[in-house]
């Protein structure tokens, strides 16, 4: 983020707030980019993100795009706490004296935060791609009654969040929750590892003089930039993940018994082309994130927030 002191709770408070406007903003992208990525060849239902989100209005409605978008909304400022927390904490640590982090320490610090975030990532990508994809599989039913059956242990007519919980946790217990938590950390590490590096940099690049802070629109550009860099960097590994996270698919669609399996099938049965599925969509979605954190960030909607709270005198 921008170089500016900033407590940490006013930090937890930026990336709460960004999140959460982030999602409301991009969430169509990602359910376009979540169906784009499950389709196989032989049950390709949409062309292109635009035909994607035109049929998905079409069939269920404005609100039809935002669907899973509550259990992003839940979970997103826990998730980015941690995240933010866990850069800051690693970073910290791998100073030396309070002297600027080589390259490999920022490296270091982004894959200790990548890694500490996948404790709320997992289930909640877990839960939101379920809900994300079930109009596409509705959509087969209707379109192609042929191609569907039950491909999982949960099949609910209209899912919601809380019936998927209840239903993975008595079939499965709590690892029904973390299916894919292999995949998850294999792309949010990189992630992680690839973003924060980079964005320090590009950001210090604009900088004016040699300790003041960035304007605002290098910090904002440079968001935009390391977000959707990191983005495409690891969307081979978003496809596979959101492959094996999907419980319910057609009959005549892959399944997969891990990540090695799901790699190989890809590459077997759809080319190497497969792994890019939606990785336009991931930029479009993740850029905006990061340009909004910035947005946050520099109106300090953290310090504001905390300093309407009652101020306890001991």
């Amino acid at each position: 983020m921008a170089d500016k002191q900033i407590s940490l709770p006013a930090k937890l408070i930026n990336g709460g707030v960004a999140g959460l406007i982030g999602v409301t903003c991009v969430f169509p992208i990602d359910l376009a980019k979540t169906r784009l990525q499950n389709q196989q060849n032989g049950c390709r239902l949409y062309t292109s993100m635009s035909d994607c989100l035109i049929k998905t209005i079409r069939s269920e409605g404005y609100f039809g795009m935002y669907r899973g978008a509550a259990v992003n909304l839940t979970l997103v400022t826990p998730e980015k706490a941690i995240k933010l927390a866990a850069n800051d904490f690693f970073r910290f640590h791998l100073s030396k004296d309070g002297q600027k982090l080589t390259l490999l320490r920022e490296m270091l610090a982004g894959c200790g935060a990548g890694t500490c975030q996948v404790i709320v990532t997992t289930p909640m990508e877990m839960l939101k791609i379920q809900l994300q994809d079930a109009g596409r599989i509705a959509a087969q039913r209707k379109l192609m009654p042929e191609a569907v059956t039950p491909g999982g242990p949960v099949e609910l007519k209209s899912p919601t969040a809380m019936q998927l919980t209840r239903e993975l946790l008595k079939e499965k217990g709590i690892a029904g929750l973390y299916k894919g938590l292999g995949a998850t950390l294999l792309r949010d590490v990189p992630f992680s590892v690839i973003y924060f590096p980079l964005f320090a940099n590009l950001n210090n690049l604009g900088k004016r003089g040699g300790e003041g802070p960035a304007p605002f629109y290098v910090s904002f550009l440079s968001g935009c930039a390391a977000g959707s860099t990191a983005a495409v960097a690891v969307n081979p590994v978003d496809v596979i993940k959101t492959r094996l996270q999907s419980l319910t698919r057609g009959s005549q669609e892959d399944t997969y018994s891990g990540v090695t399996d799901c790699i190989r099938k890809i590459l077997r049965n759809e080319g190497p082309t497969a792994f890019l599925k939606g990785a336009y969509c991931r930029a479009l979605v993740i850029a905006p994130l990061f340009g909004i954190a910035q947005v946050v960030y520099f109106l300090g909607v953290g310090e504001y927030i905390l300093s309407c709270l009652p101020k306890h005198n001991n």
